[in-house]
């Protein structure tokens, strides 16, 4: 039995603060929605938004990043339902960059003054919240029931205030594929719990609970590929990413930042509930995970470099991104765990970062085609700045977390896969840095193919993007990028409890003699 400390919220935390980081941005929706006009429910969102930061920081500051378990633990239990939430090191960072980029996505929507921003502007902080509460739920239907609710607001996002003209059947296609993960997960679920039960245990679906079991899972392969299979769907992982392109090409940028860190709630979720809960089952199909990310790598580099719409292209690189991720987790180590955490966190915001800059570009061309933009960097120099920052950061160069976190993925892969295929992660990355500085060669510096104009800013347009905007969304996320890069540690410490007790349902008895020692040199020299 793995014993799972569990500190209350009460002994670090003058509140329930999770509770309250998700009612914060639930209430300014609420008001949002009944704001008499648009610029009142943008005060609204922003002051919502902020304090939500706010908390996020106070967050960080209570988290004991020396102290193993769940922490700001809350439990409410009744006859027909559990909620139960806490955070660890595994979930606590998506927070703060949840929150950081629900404030990004509201500026982005300065860009625009029309009717239906009060309605975006209420999913963005709903979808905020749906977020920060799939991020702390120690609750697996709980955490199921959350991610249902997702679907709401991408959907109206994507139906109201898509760029595309095929909106209703890509939410089809989203229900379709989502879906079926949420099916296959939800069963994945049940399973669980009622297998946990029938060894005796009670029935319960919270997350220390299972942990805790010592229960023999009479159909644990059955389980491990309904959930993984499901949480693929999520990621997305080839061959299951159909979904992403055409979202990307056909919704909205408005949303775009907070839906990439959502993107990684499916690697978030194989960390929390199948690599603790289904350890000897995922070591025993970790082959066909390594083909799968594989695979993935390369056809989302390869077909990244082959789109013509940057929105697609981007998107084939998150393709290609998550099966570094994948692979980097079923190392079954320290290196691996930790390196797959914070790339995630590395690739959530440098992609978010890149697609809010081509959708301001967007809103002043009017076409996301790559052959139809060219020499922009002299009109939208801060974008341009923006872009190439986010893409050195997804390409591992020194200075951004991207590098630190590839470098932690490749010791990882080399004890866990061997050299081949840690050699084949890093031609991956290659391809995706030659098709990210392709792309910025094509849209900022070189001449346009069809020209369309003269690209400069108009005062009394207010559909334009205002340089003032750009400009705060680009320092914000070089800023973080660059500064989290410089200062890795701090994060990698938070993250180090969480990834050591997964990995040590799976370590050998040699790797347990050296587990210390294995994490700390890395640390140690960041510092130097």
């Amino acid at each position: 039995m793995d014993i799972v400390n569990i500190t209350l919220w009460s002994e670090t935390a003058a509140f329930p603060l999770l509770t309250t980081m998700m009612l914060v941005p639930l209430v300014a929706m609420v008001i949002v929605l009944l704001s008499p006009s648009p610029i009142v429910a943008l005060r609204i969102g922003f002051i919502g938004t902020i304090l939500t930061i706010l908390l996020s920081i106070y967050l960080l500051l209570v988290f004991d990043a020396d102290r193993p378990g769940i922490q700001l633990y809350e439990q409410l239990q009744n006859i027909s339902f559990t909620y139960t939430v806490g955070v660890d090191g595994a979930s606590i960072l998506f927070i703060p960059l949840t929150a950081i980029l629900m404030l990004l996505a509201l500026i982005y929507t300065l860009t625009s003054r029309r009717s239906s921003d009060q309605i975006q502007i209420a999913c963005i902080l709903g979808y905020g919240a749906i977020l920060i509460a799939a991020f702390s739920a120690m609750n697996a239907l709980q955490f199921w029931f959350v991610c249902l609710l997702e679907l709401i607001p991408v959907v109206i996002m994507t139906i109201r205030a898509g760029s595309g003209q095929n909106r209703r059947w890509v939410v089809a296609l989203l229900l379709q594929h989502w879906g079926s993960g949420l099916f296959m997960v939800l069963v994945g679920f049940l399973m669980l719990g009622f297998g946990v039960m029938g060894t005796g245990d009670i029935l319960t679906f919270d997350w220390p609970a299972l942990k805790q079991s010592d229960a023999s899972l009479e159909y644990a392969t059955l389980i491990f590929f309904l959930l993984f299979f499901g949480f693929a769907i999520r990621m997305p992982l080839f061959p299951f990413h159909g979904w992403l392109p055409v979202l990307a090409e056909q919704g909205t940028i408005a949303s775009v930042g907070i839906f990439l860190v959502g993107l990684k709630l499916g690697v978030y979720a194989v960390i929390r509930f199948i690599m603790p809960l289904l350890p000897e089952v995922a070591e025993q199909w970790a082959w066909l995970v390594l083909i799968f990310g594989l695979c993935g790598i390369f056809y989302g580099a390869l077909l990244a470099l082959m789109q013509i719409n940057i929105r697609r292209l981007l998107a084939f690189a998150v393709i290609s991104q998550t099966g570094m991720l994948v692979i980097g987790i079923f190392d079954f180590n320290t290196f691996g765990l930790e390196g797959s955490i914070l790339l995630s966190i590395a690739f959530g915001l440098a992609t978010a970062g890149m697609l809010l800059g081509i959708g301001m570009i967007y809103k002043r061309t009017h076409t996301a085609m790559i052959p139809r933009l060219g020499g922009m960097f002299d009109a939208n120099s801060a974008v341009a700045v923006l872009f190439v920052i986010c893409a050195l950061s997804t390409m591992a160069m020194p200075g951004t977390p991207g590098f630190d976190g590839i470098h932690l993925l490749i010791e990882g892969t080399i004890k866990g896969h061997g050299w081949l295929v840690s050699i084949a992660i890093l031609i991956g990355n290659v391809m995706a840095a030659a098709l990210l500085l392709r792309a910025f060669q094509q849209i900022f510096i070189a001449t346009p193919v069809r020209f369309q104009g003269p690209f400069k800013y108009s005062p009394n347009a207010s559909t334009l993007p205002s340089p003032g905007n750009e400009r705060i969304i680009a320092a914000v996320i070089c800023s973080l990028l660059i500064g989290i890069g410089f200062h890795t540690s701090p994060w990698l410490q938070v993250i180090d409890q969480s990834v050591i007790s997964i990995k040590e349902l799976h370590s050998t008895p040699s790797d347990m003699q050296h587990s210390d020692t294995k994490a700390m040199p890395i640390i140690n020299a960041k510092d130097n």
